[in-house]
C-alpha cells in the first residue's frame, strides 16, 4: 500500500493542476446539484419493530383520517391576570384563532376548539388547543410552521398569553457563533503547530472543500433518499474534524520528510505513502464505526451514518491527492520541521561548513513529547495505574446513567415550546404533556364495545393514571382508541414504568379475548426508540470492535496492541458518558454548557458515542503507533520505539486532539438539546482518549509489554496481507543499512 500511496502523492505533486481541477469541478457540481434540487421535505421517522409504530401503522391503515403519527401542536391560552379564558372576550379570541388554526395550512388535519374538547384548566385560567397536521413533525413544510406562528402571534394581541408547543416547531437546529469560534480555535492551533500561515491554511481549506462537497451532495440528494436535516449536521461535524486531523498528519509528515534534505516531489509521495497509509487505515475505522449504526434498525440513524460515512471517505480521498497537489503550488513557503514562516519569527538556521556541505541541521532539543514518553517508559506503573483511576472516576456516574428522549421540558426557558410546557404542567398536571394513547384492535372480538371498555376500567386501576377516556371506535367498529393521561412527566420514569404496566395487561387481555391491546403516541414511541437503541448497543459494539480490530491486527501486526487499543476506547467512552450524565442529567456545570433543564440523556447517545468516538480513537492509536512501530522495525529497542514515535507524533496528535475538541465544542452552542449534548460528548470523549489514554496509558501499556507488545503468531502472520504502513518498502539500500552498490567500483580515468 505504501507504494502505491507514494505514487499518488508524486503523481499528485507533478498534476496538481489536473487534481485541483477535478476537486474544484467535483465542489461546484455538488453546489449546483444542491442549489437547483428541489426542496426537500424533512425526513420522516419510523422505528420498526416496535409496538408504537406497529399501533400507527394499524391506525394509519384503519382510521387514515385521524391522522395519528401526523406532527401536532399544542396552543396554550392563559388568560391575562384576573380573568378568565371563559370570559365573553377571551373566549371569542380562542375560537377566533382555532378557526384560523384550521384554515391556516393544506397540511392540518383538524384543531380542536377547547370549549368543545373540554381541554380548560380547573380554575379556567388555561386552555388548550390540539392541531393535528396530515403528516408527520419531520415531513412538515416551512410553510405551515410559519402560518402557525403567525396565526398565535395574531392571537396574543388581545391581551392573552399564547405559547405554542409540541413537535409541528420542530426546526432545524443552529449552533451560533461558537462553531465559527471552534473552527478559529482549530485555525491558531494549527499555525502554532505548523509555525507558518500557508502550511496552518492548507488543512483547512481542503477540510472546508471537503466538507462543502459531503454537504451539498447531501443536499442535493436529501429529496430522492428522504434524508434529514439532522444528517448534514452530523457530517459536517464529523467531516470536518476528520477533515483537518487527516490533513494535518499528512502535511506534518511532509515537512518532516523535507528536515532529512528530501527533495519536495518525493517529500510529497513519501508523506502520503506513510501518513497516508494511516490515514487510509483510520478512516477504514471511522466508516466502521459510522455505517455500523445500520444495526440497530432505524432508518433514520442508519442515513445518517451513511452520510457521515461518506463524508469521512472524501475526506480521506482529499487528503491523500489534493494536499499533495496544494504542496506543490505551496513550493518553499512551507517549510522544512523545525523551521518557521516569517510570521512568527522564523529565521534560517545558521550551520557550519561541514554541516552546510552535508545538509545536516544542528541536533534538535528533545520536545515535550520526548520528555514525557521517556518519564512515561521509566514510571509505567504509576501513569497507568493513575490513569485508569482518573478515568474510573469519571465513569462512576454512568451507574446512575436514565436514558430518553427529550421533550420540550428540555428546551430553553426562552423558547415557546418550553412556555407551553410549563403553562400546561401548571394548569392541568405535568401528564398533559405526553398523553398516551392505548389502541386495541378488536377485528375478531365477539363483543368489541364490551371489551375495549374492560381495558379502560384496567387502566384506570393502574398507578400513576389520572385520567382514562371512554373509547373511540373507528367507523367499522373494530378500532378502539383511549386516551390516557399519566400523573407524572413524559421523560419520567413513572411514565414509562406505566407504559411497560399497560403492556403487561395487555397480554392478559389477548390471552383472555384475543384483542390486541397496543400503547402508542410519542411518550410511548421515545421509550420504544430507547428500548431499541439499549438492545442494539452490545451486538453494535461487537461488529464494530470486532472488525476494527481484525482491521488493527493487519495494520499492527500485532494481538495486544490492537486488543489494549479497543480496552482503552471502552474506558474512555465511558468515562465520556460519566461526564454527560454529571453534566445534562445531574446538572453539574451545566450553567456553563446552557443546560436550562435537566434531564434523561438522549436514548441514541451511548450506542452514538461508541460509533463515532471508537473510530475517532482509533485516528490517534493509528496515527500515534505506526510511527512506533516503524522505529521498532527499523531496528530501535521497544522502549526507544515509544520515545521515537511520541518525539515525531506527540506533538501532531496533541494539535489534531485539540482541534477535533475545539469542532466539537463549536455545537454546545446549538439552541438544539440533542446536538449541544452530542457536542460536549464527543468533545470529552476525544479529550480523555487522546491527552490519558493515547498518551499516557498507551506508552505505558507497551513499556511493560516490551517486545511482547509486538507479537503475532507465525500462521496469523503467514495468512495476513502485509500492507507496510511503516513504508518499509519505500526505504533506499542506504536507509536499510544495506552497502551502496557503487562503493566498491574504481574509477577509470577514459
Amino acid at each position: 500500500m505504501a507504494t502505491f500511496l507514494y505514487k499518488l502523492g508524486r503523481l499528485s505533486f507533478r498534476r496538481r493542476h489536473f487534481v485541483a481541477l477535478i476537486w474544484v469541478a467535483l465542489l461546484t457540481l455538488a453546489g449546483v446539484g444542491a442549489a437547483s434540487a428541489p426542496t426537500a421535505a424533512s425526513s420522516s421517522f419510523s422505528v420498526p419493530g416496535t409496538e408504537a409504530q406497529k399501533a400507527f401503522d394499524l391506525l394509519d391503515k384503519r382510521v387514515p383520517e385521524m391522522s395519528a403519527d401526523g406532527a401536532t401542536a399544542r396552543v396554550v391560552f392563559k388568560a391575562p391576570g384576573g380573568e378568565k379564558v371563559t370570559d365573553p372576550a377571551n373566549k371569542a379570541a380562542i375560537s377566533k384563532t382555532v378557526t384560523a388554526l384550521k384554515s391556516s395550512s393544506d397540511e392540518v388535519a383538524s384543531a380542536a376548539d377547547p370549549f368543545v374538547a373540554k381541554t380548560v384548566s380547573k380554575d379556567g385560567t388555561t386552555a388548550y388547543a390540539s392541531v393535528t397536521y396530515k403528516v408527520t413533525s419531520m415531513e412538515l413544510t416551512d410553510d405551515s410552521r410559519d402560518a402557525l406562528e403567525k396565526t398565535t402571534d395574531d392571537a396574543r394581541t388581545g391581551g392573552m398569553t399564547v405559547e405554542v408547543g409540541g413537535d409541528a416547531l420542530q426546526a432545524v437546529p443552529h449552533t451560533g457563533a461558537t462553531e465559527i469560534i471552534g473552527i478559529a480555535v482549530a485555525a491558531v492551533v494549527l499555525v502554532i503547530t505548523f509555525g507558518s500561515l500557508v502550511a496552518a491554511g492548507l488543512p483547512l481549506l481542503t477540510a472546508l472543500i471537503g466538507v462543502g462537497i459531503g454537504v451539498s451532495s447531501i443536499a442535493a440528494l436529501a429529496n430522492a433518499l428522504d434524508l434529514g436535516t439532522t444528517t448534514s449536521t452530523l457530517a459536517m461535524m464529523i467531516g470536518l474534524a476528520v477533515g483537518i486531523d487527516y490533513a494535518l498528519f499528512i502535511v506534518s509528515r511532509y515537512r518532516a520528510e523535507l528536515a532529512e534534505g528530501r527533495e519536495r516531489e518525493d517529500a510529497a509521495g513519501r508523506a502520503v505513502g506513510t501518513a497516508g497509509s494511516a490515514v487510509v487505515f483510520a478512516g477504514l475505522t471511522v466508516v466502521i464505526a459510522l455505517v455500523g449504526l445500520a444495526v440497530v434498525n432505524i432508518p433514520m440513524l442508519t442515513k445518517m451514518g451513511f452520510a457521515a460515512a461518506g463524508t469521512v471517505a472524501i475526506a480521506v480521498l482529499i487528503a491523500l491527492t489534493m494536499i499533495p497537489a496544494l504542496l506543490g503550488y505551496a513550493g518553499r513557503k512551507v517549510k522544512p520541521a523545525g523551521e518557521k514562516g516569517k510570521l512568527l519569527g522564523g529565521r534560517k538556521a545558521k550551520k557550519s561548513g561541514a554541516d552546510t556541505a552535508s545538509g545536516a541541521n544542528t541536533p534538535a532539543k528533545d520536545n515535550l513529547g520526548t520528555r514525557w514518553a521517556r518519564f512515561v517508559v521509566r514510571r509505567p506503573v504509576a501513569v497507568l495505574l493513575l490513569g485508569i483511576l482518573g478515568l474510573g472516576a469519571a465513569a462512576l456516574p454512568v451507574s446512575q446513567l436514565e436514558l430518553g428522549l427529550p421533550d420540550d421540558g428540555a428546551q430553553p426557558t426562552s423558547t415557546t415550546q418550553r412556555k407551553a410546557y410549563d403553562l400546561i404542567a401548571d394548569g392541568f398536571g405535568p401528564g398533559y404533556n405526553g398523553p398516551l394513547m392505548v389502541v386495541s384492535d378488536l377485528k375478531g372480538v365477539a363483543d368489541a364495545k364490551g371489551e375495549a371498555t374492560d381495558v379502560q376500567k384496567k387502566i384506570s386501576g393502574l398507578d400513576d393514571v389520572l385520567t382514562v377516556s371512554p373509547p373511540r371506535f373507528n367507523k367499522a367498529g373494530d378500532t378502539a382508541i383511549i386516551s390516557v393521561v399519566p400523573s407524572s412527566k413524559p421523560s419520567g420514569t413513572e411514565t414509562e414504568n406505566l407504559v411497560h404496566e399497560i403492556r403487561g395487561e395487555a397480554k392478559t387481555v389477548q390471552a383472555d379475548s384475543g384483542a390486541e391491546v397496543m400503547v402508542t403516541g410519542t411518550t410511548a414511541m421515545n421509550i420504544d426508540v430507547s428500548q431499541k437503541l439499549n438492545d442494539a448497543l452490545l451486538p453494535y459494539l461487537a461488529l464494530v470492535v470486532g472488525l476494527a480490530f481484525l482491521l488493527l491486527i493487519v495494520v499492527f501486526r500485532s494481538i495486544l496492541v490492537p486488543l489494549k487499543a479497543a480496552l482503552g476506547f471502552l474506558l474512555s467512552v465511558l468515562a465520556a458518558l460519566g461526564a454527560v450524565v454529571a453534566v445534562f442529567q445531574w446538572g453539574w456545570l451545566g450553567s456553563l454548557f446552557g443546560v436550562e433543564q435537566t434531564g434523561p440523556i438522549m436514548s441514541m447517545m451511548p450506542i452514538f458515542m461508541v460509533g463515532v468516538v471508537f473510530g475517532l480513537a482509533m485516528d490517534y492509536e493509528v496515527f500515534l503507533v505506526t510511527r512506533m512501530r516503524e522505529a521498532y522495525v527499523h531496528g530501535e529497542s521497544p522502549h526507544e520505539a515509544i520515545v521515537t514515535g511520541f518525539k515525531h507524533g506527540a506533538r501532531v496528535v496533541s494539535a489534531a486532539a485539540v482541534i477535533m475538541i475545539a469542532v466539537f465544542a463549536g455545537f454546545i452552542g446549538s439552541s438544539e438539546q440533542m446536538v449541544k449534548m452530542i457536542g460536549f460528548g464527543l468533545a470529552i470523549a476525544v479529550f480523555f482518549d487522546a491527552f490519558i489514554v493515547r498518551m499516557a496509558l498507551v506508552p505505558a501499556v507497551l513499556a511493560l509489554l516490551g517486545r511482547k507488545a509486538w507479537w503475532l503468531p507465525k500462521r496469523l502472520d503467514r495468512v495476513l496481507p502485509n500492507v507496510d504502513v511503516e513504508g518499509e518498502g519505500l526505504r533506499t539500500p542506504a536507509e536499510q543499512g544495506d552497502p551502496d552498490p557503487d562503493a566498491d567500483r574504481e574509477l577509470v580515468r577514459v
